[in-house]
């Protein structure tokens, strides 16, 4: 009796202890994803050539939107120099994207309750910021230093003016895994502004981000393509979002943050759901559709909206004195416009 007691205590230690080191070990796999606290029904706002002269934030609020996100810019002349040039506030900005532009937008839409999210982009000539990549370690550094000087200036700006979010970063794909570099962007940041900070990845970018912990949001530059058919019904457009929410969730869980869609948008053309990401200008060719947008904006209402990660969106873009052109990302006067108010408004 005794042998086969120790012998009994021995497995049951045994087993105690496998079971302990399995539970130490084991992959966070029934971590859920973060709890969103607000979803902001946001639209990218245009820094338009000319001042406000009143109705623009009317309009506005027309749609239920509560968000916009503001936009100046840095110029690259090549995806490879590691030179930037920017200027926060003269006379040769578009009066919108200059820093007295921002701090009127600001004002004239706090006074509505609206969120203002500072989202500076760097403009590459015949190119896309997600190409930007330097040849060299010698080249790296000069770039990050310059980066740093412009997102510092802008970070001061938005502490001087109060706006609530900052954007520290947008699309720098072949950037963002030199961690220790965006950790170093982050913590300078953070001594100049108190504000909540963003980084806007790319769709293809976001999963591989390592520095997120750093963040209080979660951006996704949310360009998914829905389908590969040339006609998707609203069934397959909802399902296209399946995949893209599987990795979301992931994501979120693992850094325990929600989820801002800092840009999403589709153009009005008939394969707005293939390519998102395509511009106006390369869609010359392609047949105009109203209907395909606008489906393409029910399928995200109806398929992540109401997601508990979701912390809102921004939709790629809004005019304050009204469209430019018929072909492009603006819902406004367009089906999609009437998609966008009733779900915002409710």
């Amino acid at each position: 009796m005794f042998t086969k007691g120790k012998t009994y205590l021995f497995s049951s230690i045994g087993l105690i202890l496998a079971l302990s080191l399995v539970y130490l070990f084991k992959p966070e796999t029934n971590l859920k994803p973060a709890v969103a606290q607000e979803k902001w029904k946001g639209v990218s706002w245009v820094g338009s050539p000319r001042p406000l002269v009143g109705g623009e934030v009317g309009n506005l609020l027309t749609t239920g939107a509560d968000a916009i996100s503001q936009t100046p810019f840095a110029w690259q002349s090549d995806i490879n120099n590691p030179d930037l040039r920017w200027r926060v506030e003269s006379d040769e900005m578009w009066w919108g994207e200059s820093a007295r532009g921002i701090a009127a937008t600001l004002d004239s839409t706090e006074k509505h309750d609206i969120l203002n999210v500072l989202k500076p982009h760097i403009w590459v000539r015949d190119s896309w910021p997600g190409e930007i990549e330097m040849i060299d370690e010698g080249d790296w550094e000069l770039w990050f230093k310059n980066y740093r000087s412009f997102i510092l200036d802008y970070a001061v700006l938005a502490e001087e003016l109060g706006i609530p979010v900052l954007c520290i970063g947008t699309e720098l794909e072949k950037t963002s895994h030199r961690e220790e570099d965006w950790r170093k962007v982050i913590s300078q940041v953070k001594k100049v502004y108190s504000g909540k900070l963003i980084y806007a990845a790319n769709f293809t970018e976001f999963e591989h981000i390592e520095f997120w912990d750093e963040l209080d949001y979660i951006g996704i530059q949310a360009y998914f393509p829905l389908s590969k058919k040339k006609d998707p019904d609203l069934k397959d457009l909802i399902k296209g979002w399946e995949e893209p929410k599987k990795k979301i969730v992931k994501i979120s869980s693992k850094f325990q943050k929600p989820i801002l869609f800092t840009e999403i948008g589709y153009c009005n053309t008939v394969d707005a759901a293939m390519e998102p990401w395509v511009w106006p200008k390369d869609r010359k060719e392609t047949p105009m559709s109203e209907e395909m947008q606008a489906l393409c904006y029910e399928a995200f209402f109806q398929a992540v909206w109401d997601e508990e990660w979701m912390a809102g969106a921004f939709w790629w873009k809004w005019f304050p004195h009204g469209p430019r052109q018929s072909k492009g990302f603006t819902p406004q006067d367009k089906e999609a416009e009437e998609v966008l108010r009733k779900y915002y408004s409710e």
